[in-house]
């Protein structure tokens, strides 16, 4: 039997109970279609922080890098200081194991989730590829008489050709598996961001080379506007870092809110990290409120990366149907108990199995 080793930070606040049922998700699958998970859990996140001042040990960095993908449910507590444990965490698996690409589907199921009068799935089914590793977060910043009256603070934008043509490449290669309208959308601010010339060269470079793939570009302003007013323009969109964190956040609105929206950050090859994009949200720890479908959306896509795409697809069309028949009753805070929704989820898939 195929088995694939996982490493798992259940993370802060609300992550371990979401994890949980995301991993209960992903075992049902597992066992239906004849793999199996073997899960390694790893204490990080702000407790272990506060205990022992460790954000993220070398040796637990080192053993996390041998497995075949990272799972996470959610980092970041109001206890430390802002972006210490996301960035001790999350940055570093983004960095340190180039994780060059954030993958984040955006996908309505039920038109009930939907905030745009009139649209339904049919309109919003789309692919932001977001560079993940370069632009403003590369952490190249400073300050200079910090805390006096002229202080300056600067970040500098960084692109490289490597990391905007791979990420440009991937998008292309995206939109010609999925097969839908076979478009890549390019969304820059070129005409202002002039550093951003060089996705625009590159994309026309790496354009030339798929001929049976169309192309579409829009300033990010421009891009958000469409999105609300037209998304089912949207196929695969490729944009650079800080675009693409304002941009998918807008999309997981579309497709019913954080509480849906799962991500990968990619390596295509090597060990990979997947979470849902919700935060921590401290004050629903414990209670067995949060939602656990973006957690379990999340799983569906690592299985999918990990070469089991039927077990990733069912997972995927479960979550639909349950969502469109009420059995699953939405993805909001308290709409149903956290436990319920995995253990609904986890039955479906083996009944969807064994009845196919």
């Amino acid at each position: 039997m195929t088995s694939y080793d996982i490493a798992v930070i259940a993370g802060d606040g609300i992550g371990p109970e979401v994890t949980r049922e995301a991993l209960k998700v992903a075992d049902a699958a597992a066992e239906a279609f004849g793999f199996s998970l073997v899960k390694n859990e790893y204490d990080l996140g702000t407790e272990r922080w506060l205990k022992t001042g460790d954000i993220f040990p070398d040796s637990d960095f080192e053993d996390i890098k041998n497995h075949s993908a990272i799972y996470l449910g959610a980092i970041g507590d109001p206890r430390a200081p802002v972006g210490l444990i996301e960035y001790g965490i999350i940055a570093k698996c983004r960095f340190d194991l180039d994780l060059y690409i954030n993958l984040r589907p955006i996908k309505l199921y039920d038109e009930r989730m939907c905030p745009l009068k009139g649209k339904g799935p049919k309109d919003i089914d789309m692919l932001i590829i977001r560079e993940n590793t370069e632009d403003a977060y590369a952490g190249m910043h400073g300050f200079v008489h910090k805390g006096q009256a002229l202080e300056v603070a600067t970040q500098t934008m960084v692109y490289t050709r490597e990391g905007v043509e791979r990420a440009i490449r991937y998008a292309f290669e995206a939109a010609r598996a999925r097969n839908k309208r076979k478009q890549v959308t390019l969304i820059d601010k070129a005409n202002a961001v002039r550093a951003q010339d060089i996705w625009t060269r590159v994309f026309a470079e790496v354009a030339a080379e798929y001929p049976d793939i169309k192309t579409d570009h829009a300033y990010i302003d421009a891009a958000c506007m469409w999105m609300v007013k037209n998304p089912e323009w949207f196929d695969v969109a490729v944009t650079p870092n800080l675009f693409g964190d304002i941009i998918t956040d807008l999309g997981a609105m579309l497709q019913g809110g954080m509480g849906i929206a799962a991500s990968g950050n990619l390596h295509p090859g090597k060990v990979s990290l997947f979470e849902p994009i919700h935060g921590s949200a401290p004050k629903h720890a414990g209670k067995n409120v949060a939602s656990p479908v973006a957690a379990i959306m999340a799983s569906s896509m690592m299985l999918d990366y990990l070469g089991q795409k039927e077990a990733g697809a069912a997972i995927e069309k479960v979550v639909s149907d349950l969502l469109i028949s009420g059995e699953l009753k939405g993805v909001k805070t308290g709409a149903q108990p956290t436990s319920e929704v995995g253990d609904l989820v986890a039955a479906a898939v083996r009944a969807s199995v064994a009845k196919a």
